[in-house]
Formats: C-alpha cells, sequence, structure tokens
C-alpha cells in the first residue's frame, strides 16, 4: 500500500533553499537597521522583485510566478526569520490582491495584477477603521453612486504599507441600510486625488514597515473599480481572510523559528558554572517546548495552506475558515512564547538591542493582533464547531 508522503514537494524545499539563502545574505544584514530606522526597506524590495519573490501567489496569466499557497507561506516564513517587517512585502500583497483574484472582473484582473507581478507596485488592503476594528461591519467610509463614478469619504486605520503602495483595497458602504450586505470593496490609487495619508503609526514591533491611515476625501473612481457586485464587498473580505490569515500564521511561524534558531546556538556558545548552557536541563526542557509548539503550529499552517490552495482553485474547502483562524492563532501564540523564552535564554543580552531576540519579541506581539486579533479567531473557529 502506498500514498503520497504528508509533506511539501521537492518544488517547496528548493524553494525554501532559495528564499532563505537570499535572506541570509540580504534581509538579515538590514532587520536591525530597518527596524531601527523606521524606514521601508526598498533595497530588500528590489532584491525580492528581481528573485520574483515579492508577490509569488500571483497566477502567470497575470504575470506572475504563479506558486502555490504554501509556496506563499513558505517564502513569507523565511523573509520573517531574518525580518518580520520585510515579510509584510509578500504577505500584504497577497493580502490586497486576494479580493481581485476572488470577486473582480477580468478587465480588473488585466489592469492591476500584472503591476504587483512585474514589481511596478504593491498592493495594501484597507478594512478597519478607528471605530470599527474587530466589528469591521460597522464601518462608516461612504461610496456614493454619482453617474457611471462612485465618490468615497472616510478614514481607513491600521493600514500596513499605506503611502508606499500604489494599490488600495478599499471597503466602504455602499447602501447604509443593509448593514454588513450594503458594504461594497473597491480598487483605490494612491494618486487618485483626493487620497491622503496619516503620519506613521509609532509602534512596538514591524517598524520598518508603514502603518498608517488612508484618508478619502471626495475621491471619485470610475465604476470599473468596482471588485464583484455591490454589497458583495464583506462577503469578499471575510474571504480574503480565510486565505490570508494563513499568511499571518507564515509571518509568525518564521519569527519564532529566528529566535529558536539565535537561542539554540547562543546556549551551545555561551558557558557558565565550567560548562555550556546547553547542557542545563532546564535549558533544554525549554528549547525542546519551543521546538514542540513551532513544529505543532507549522504542521497546521501548512495544511491550512493545503486547504486555501484548493479553494482558490474552485474547490469549496467546508472546514477553511476554521483551519486558518487555527492556523493564525496557535503560530501568533506561539511565537509570542517561543521569542519571549529566546529573550530568556539569552538572559541579560536577550534584553539588549545588540542582540536580536528583543525585536523578534517586539515583532512577534502583532502576530496576536492584526488580521483579527485572537480572541476573535476563537470566535470564528467556536461558530465553526457549533453550525
Amino acid at each position: 500500500m502506498s500514498f503520497p508522503l504528508y509533506a511539501p514537494a521537492d518544488e517547496h524545499d528548493m524553494l525554501r533553499e532559495t528564499v532563505r539563502a537570499l535572506a541570509d545574505e540580504k534581509i538579515a544584514p538590514r532587520a536591525a537597521e530597518a527596524d531601527e530606522a523606521e524606514e521601508f526597506p526598498w533595497d530588500v524590495y528590489k532584491a525580492l522583485v528581481a528573485a520574483d519573490l515579492h508577490a509569488i501567489h500571483i497566477p502567470e496569466q497575470y504575470g506572475g510566478a504563479g506558486g502555490d499557497a504554501l509556496a506563499a507561506v513558505i517564502v513569507i516564513e523565511e523573509v520573517a526569520r531574518a525580518c518580520a517587517s520585510s515579510s509584510l512585502i509578500p504577505a500584504v500583497n497577497k493580502l490586497g490582491t486576494v479580493p481581485i483574484m476572488l470577486s473582480a472582473s477580468e478587465e480588473l484582473k488585466q489592469q492591476y495584477l500584472p503591476a504587483v507581478a512585474r514589481g511596478d507596485a504593491m498592493f495594501s488592503y484597507a478594512l478597519s477603521e478607528p471605530e470599527a476594528g474587530s466589528d469591521a461591519a460597522g464601518m462608516k467610509t461612504r461610496a456614493v453612486r454619482d453617474g457611471d463614478h462612485y465618490v468615497l469619504n472616510g478614514t481607513k486605520m491600521w493600514i500596513t504599507n499605506a503611502g508606499v503602495s500604489e494599490y488600495y483595497t478599499v471597503m466602504a458602504v455602499t447602501d447604509p441600510s443593509a448593514g454588513a450586505r450594503g458594504i461594497s470593496a473597491f480598487v483605490v490609487e494612491k494618486s487618485d486625488e483626493g487620497v491622503s495619508f496619516g503620519p506613521k503609526e509609532r509602534k512596538l514591533g514591524i517598524k520598518a514597515s508603514p502603518t498608517r491611515q488612508v484618508i478619502l476625501e471626495d475621491v471619485r473612481i470610475p465604476e470599473s473599480r468596482l471588485i464583484g457586485e455591490p454589497g458583495t464587498g464583506f462577503k469578499t473580505a471575510l474571504a480574503t481572510l480565510d486565505h490570508t490569515r494563513v499568511t499571518i500564521a507564515a509571518q509568525a511561524l518564521g519569527i519564532a523559528q529566528g529566535a529558536l534558531d539565535y537561542a539554540v546556538k547562543y546556549v551551545k556558545e555561551r558557558r557558565q558554572f565550567g560548562q555550556a548552557v546547553a547542557d542545563f536541563q532546564g535549558v533544554q526542557f525549554m528549547l525542546a517546548d519551543m521546538a514542540m509548539k513551532l513544529e505543532a503550529a507549522r504542521q497546521l499552517t501548512y495544511h491550512a495552506a493545503a486547504k486555501s490552495e484548493l479553494a482558490m482553485n474552485g474547490e469549496p474547502q467546508k472546514d477553511l475558515t476554521f483551519l486558518s483562524s487555527a492556523a493564525k492563532c496557535a503560530a501568533s501564540d506561539a511565537a509570542m512564547e517561543i521569542t519571549v523564552d529566546a529573550v530568556q535564554l539569552l538572559g541579560g543580552y536577550g534584553y539588549t538591542k545588540d542582540f536580536p531576540v528583543e525585536r523578534m519579541m517586539r515583532d512577534a506581539k502583532i502576530t496576536q493582533i492584526y488580521e483579527g486579533t485572537n480572541q476573535i479567531q476563537r470566535m470564528v473557529m467556536a461558530r465553526q464547531l457549533l453550525k
């Protein structure tokens, strides 16, 4: 009796080697400096574009690499192992474009996906608002029809890579009487008249990826930039998150792996009481628990990625919502615990900026918060179980 091994394909392993080599050479050496300066790493972006790793998920018919969902996970994971901020380049490009891939007209796909595939533009996602975070359906941004155009007014909050991305998937209310069914999705361009950005948020982590408000003041866009039918925007937003929560899980895995790798190397070299710190059983048990949590989260994430890929290819997966929430929640909780333990294992050195684990600990925290807090993920999972 034979069956295919429950494991990534050879192509995925080769991809991991490629990304890791690039990350070790071009991304890791810049990570501390980019974090300190709080500057978007354009050189890293160019390196990712040159290697076709900045938006690997875009299908070949739009000029993309046509990578599957697991390939996207591996790219994000390996980049995040070196620099969490940089991993938001492939992650947010996917977040911004999945609504188009799921719901947009062929014309809109042809209009926007090739530019992202070429590396000419990045694509951000604008759902949250100052008063509508976890309760995203409570948004106030309005899109009012005016002939064959829509006029958008409102403020979007916590938008990753705002100001550096050229394009934005924006959710706005087109029918205030219809609740969540009155929300529509649009493509807004940075160059559209009336689009501006708030100041950069001063954050705990992922500092080299700008987070800003996107402010829309009488932004007039053609009806052709509507993603899907009017009133389907919130449905598209939720369907998108089923796929992209898996990319946040991937980011969390990478951060945790970077911290674990550094801690293992450190305790083997550091000596106390006449022996390597790694020889102490208490330390060994910590390392074992860190690695166990990480591998459990990784297997769940890869399983969710496989389901995401099937769903993107038109095979509905009834457990995708549960699995993507579970992966995001498990991986981000694991990343927080593992990075805290890595700081502990380095002792006083772990608390200083001379070593990367303090940055990894700060970066890990956001993975428990964005794309749906882990409290929301638990609600999502419970609803799926109780259906």
